[in-house]
C-alpha cells in the first residue's frame, strides 16, 4: 500500500458498562466500522484511504468517534447510516461534515 491520503481511527473500546461510562463498542461502533470498509472498498478508496481500528481516544460520551487525519477532524454520535456522508464529503471532496464534528 503507498502512503495513504487520509488515516481514519475508530474507535472500538469495550467498557464494562457497570463502571458508569459509555464506550464506542456499546454504541454501535462496531456497525459503523462495518458500514465504512465496504463504502471505501466500492468506491476504490482503500489504496488512499487506511481504515484503523483503535481502543480508547478519550471521548467516551461523543462515541463511537472517528478522527479522520491530515486534518485531525474528531467526529462523534456515528451511526452506520453516516458512512455514506463521511466517505462523500470528508474523503472525496475534502469537506468536513460539521453536524458530526466534535
Amino acid at each position: 500500500m503507498l502512503k495513504p491520503k487520509y488515516h481514519v481511527f475508530i474507535c472500538r473500546r469495550h467498557r464494562n458498562p457497570d463502571g458508569g461510562r459509555p464506550s464506542c463498542e456499546a454504541n454501535n461502533a462496531e456497525a459503523v466500522y462495518e458500514s465504512l470498509y465496504p463504502e471505501l472498498e466500492s468506491r476504490n478508496l482503500l489504496d488512499i484511504v487506511q481504515l484503523t481500528i483503535t481502543h480508547c481516544l478519550g471521548q467516551c460520551d461523543h462515541g463511537p468517534i472517528a478522527v479522520i487525519y491530515p486534518e485531525g477532524v474528531w467526529y462523534g454520535h456515528l451511526k452506520p447510516e453516516d458512512a455514506v456522508e463521511l466517505v462523500e464529503d470528508h474523503l472525496v471532496r475534502g469537506k468536513i461534515v460539521g453536524r458530526k464534528v466534535i
